[in-house]
């Protein structure tokens, strides 16, 4: 703002005193407007941001209150410094009336040139730090909402980087499952048919035979695995509720861990990357318990409402603290909280020292059809 200058109105029904004041304001180097009439100030109002307004008291038509009171009447110009000018010492009664109507200080003529710059510098100077703080209050507006655009268009790629690689999952689960599993049941029957006819022959052969068999079947059984691993196919078939009491099972064979369900007695219908969101925030969690908790048993509530979806995971383990809630390492905590965001919701996990951690999903249910 270095080439920056107010805008000061100087208004009075005498040219002559206007070019007076105006000689007396010129040291001050601002930008200097004059109006000879109420009308023509409350013109002048409307179209420059003023700093101040050094009015007259007494005009013909609309004098300087009448003025005052109109001034402060408009949006614009409601905070807009008045100074009124007069001739003589002001009566009491005339000056409450002027302070009334918003004037915030008297000056008589003749003018003191020191005392005038004086007062009227104090308005530039204050309306010039207005002006800086709103421009950088605009500009920091402006960033927010850049920051913002920013976060939406973060968001949306990251909800398409998720689905990209949810799909990705589902293709590869499919192709291994079929693709691979048939050439392995292939091999299997030929290996079968081929152990059928070294029968009563070479016994290290048909040792030989039944071992590869039995290798085929287990490489079946990890394909499986792998392939469920990548994409349940019970998700998709038989939705969000099986896809959780089948999940539970596995945890719990797996790591000999009580798992305590509380599921929707009836299946639910939801957006099938809701359901993929929900599915991969519960799996998260499950894996969080069974590397950190050190817990003997989980207690799962799922709720789905028409008007939201609810999961709380509860497990009696060491649990977590606030230093490990928000470490560096963390990944799988915010990679909770960003699916969940996807969908406006929201992830608070909450652990007490030797009493457990509890993890709470909340994520409103849309209307159909609302993105």
């Amino acid at each position: 703002m270095e080439n920056w200058k107010a805008d000061i109105l100087m208004v009075d029904d005498e040219p002559r005193n206007l070019l007076a004041l105006e000689a007396l304001l010129q040291p001050l180097g601002q930008n200097l407007l004059r109006a000879q009439s109420g009308e023509e100030a409350l013109r002048m109002v409307l179209e420059h941001d003023l700093a101040v307004i050094l009015l007259d008291v007494r005009m013909p038509g609309i004098d300087g209150f009448e003025t005052a009171r109109l001034i402060r009447s408009r949006e614009r110009s409601r905070y807009t410094p008045i100074i009124f000018l007069t001739g003589v010492s002001m009566e009491m009664e005339s000056a409450f009336r002027g302070y009334e109507v918003g004037a915030v200080d008297y000056l008589t003529k003749p003018f003191v040139p020191e005392v005038l710059r004086s007062k009227v510098s104090v308005f530039v100077d204050l309306h010039k730090k207005n002006a800086a703080l709103t421009n950088e209050i605009k500009e920091r507006t402006v960033a927010e909402e850049q920051l913002r655009e920013s976060e939406v268009q973060l968001r949306a790629l990251a909800a398409r980087l998720i689905s990209i690689r949810e799909e990705e999952r589902a293709r590869i689960a499919r192709e291994i499952h079929d693709e691979l599993g048939q050439v392995l049941t292939g091999l299997k029957m030929d290996v079968t048919w081929l152990a059928k006819r070294l029968a009563g022959t070479e016994e290290q052969l048909v040792e030989k035979a039944e071992a590869m068999s039995q290798l085929i079947n287990s490489t079946m059984h990890l394909i499986r695995r792998i392939s469920t691993g990548l994409r349940p196919e019970i998700l998709d078939d038989m939705g969000l509720v099986a896809a959780f009491r089948w999940q539970a099972n596995e945890f719990q064979k797996r790591m000999g861990m009580r798992c305590r369900l509380k599921l929707p007695q009836e299946q639910v219908e939801l957006d099938r990357e809701l359901s993929t969101a929900v599915f991969r925030i519960f799996q998260e969690i499950l894996t969080n318990i069974a590397r950190h908790a050190k817990a003997n048993s989980v207690e799962v509530n799922l709720s789905i409402a028409a008007d939201v979806l609810k999961l709380a995971v509860v497990d009696d383990g060491i649990g977590i603290t606030d230093s490990q809630i928000l470490g560096r390492e963390s990944l799988g905590l915010l990679g909770m909280q960003e699916r969940a965001q996807l969908f406006d919701g929201e992830v608070s996990i909450h652990g007490v020292p030797g009493r457990g951690t509890t993890v709470s999903v909340s994520i409103p249910m849309l209307p159909p059809g609302q993105p």
